[in-house]
């Protein structure tokens, strides 16, 4: 699940947000061959007398194809390059192909990849469903998880800042945890969601100071610089000079899985690489690293904006 920095800096490790780019996003490609080219297929195909398939629309598309199950209106573009490429994306589906090579053999190409084009498309589907379900409606009693708990958003112009309660006598399905806001019923989205956002990087470089520090003597580093990240893209990385940077967004999980990610940047303090040794040092101290980093894949990060 992870991925080594840009080749030009072998020093830097980073641990990308969804693990695997090209297998989440979906890239293939077809080696083309220079066969006569049939004739051109009209760029969007007359509606079947059917009921009609879901439609995935790219919103760059050019051109449309029936793939059965699904019609796909993708984006395509003509490069060089020697075979068909297909690249699946929160946008839709796109298609290059060298100039030569016909509509005719970029079509079967792509049901020769329909499968896999509709398993793509319909991950991506899920992907900005479960996306646009995490967007938080920034307003008094609103919620978002905060280690692995969900938390109540309280505003009470009395508190300070932000605080933090705990209501250890909770009954089984109910929130025990409420984040009291010094703001006022009337405070705009932006006040709210600017509070809490700052109370939770406070919390998450607390709790990153104290993991650190536990892990770092266990696995014979020494961390010379921490920094919070807010990339959209790795969770966190680490250099061979000490540095470790570690998204603040982590304080969402519970704290198996933000021991997962300090101790794997950790241990790239000893291993710059992701080889059997470097997975047995992050074993050394995180055993069940595999249910840990499962998290990072199948929860959902709270949307902020």
């Amino acid at each position: 699940m992870t991925r080594r920095a840009p080749a030009a800096d072998p020093t830097q490790y980073e641990l990308p947000l969804f693990a695997g780019s090209a297998e989440a996003i979906g890239i293939a490609s077809i080696v083309a061959t220079r066969t006569p080219a049939p004739t051109a297929a009209p760029a969007v195909q007359p509606p079947a007398a059917r009921i009609a398939p879901p439609l995935f629309r790219h919103p760059r598309a050019a051109r449309e194809i029936d793939l059965g199950r699904v019609v796909v209106a993708y984006e395509f573009q003509r490069v060089r390059r020697r075979s068909i490429g297909m690249v699946v994306s929160a946008e839709g589906l796109s298609v290059r192909a060298p100039r030569w090579v016909g509509i005719g053999e970029v079509e079967a190409a792509l049901r020769e990849k329909s499968a896999w084009i509709q398993a793509k498309l319909a991950e991506q589907h899920e992907r900005a469903c479960k996306h646009e379900a995490a967007r938080i409606e920034w307003r008094d009693g609103a919620s978002l998880p905060f280690l692995g708990e969900t938390v109540i958003l309280v505003l009470d112009a009395r508190a300070t800042g932000a605080l933090l309660n705990t209501d250890a006598d909770a009954l089984p399905g109910v929130a025990r945890l409420t984040l009291h806001i010094g703001l006022p019923q009337g405070a705009g989205t932006e006040q709210i969601r600017d509070v809490v956002q700052a109370w939770l990087k406070r919390q998450a470089r607390r709790i990153f100071e104290e993991r650190c520090a536990h892990f770092a003597p266990r696995l014979g580093v020494q961390v010379r610089r921490l920094a919070l990240s807010s990339a959209e893209t790795r969770w966190g990385s680490a250099s061979a000079d000490g540095s470790v940077r570690l998204n603040w967004r982590l304080v969402h999980f519970a704290m198996p899985t933000i021991d997962y990610v300090v101790a794997h940047e950790l241990a790239h303090l000893r291993e710059m690489n992701h080889s059997a040794r470097f997975w047995d040092v992050v074993r050394s101290v995180i055993p069940d690293l595999d249910t840990a980093r499962g998290a990072l894949r199948h929860e959902t990060v709270p949307v902020f904006d």
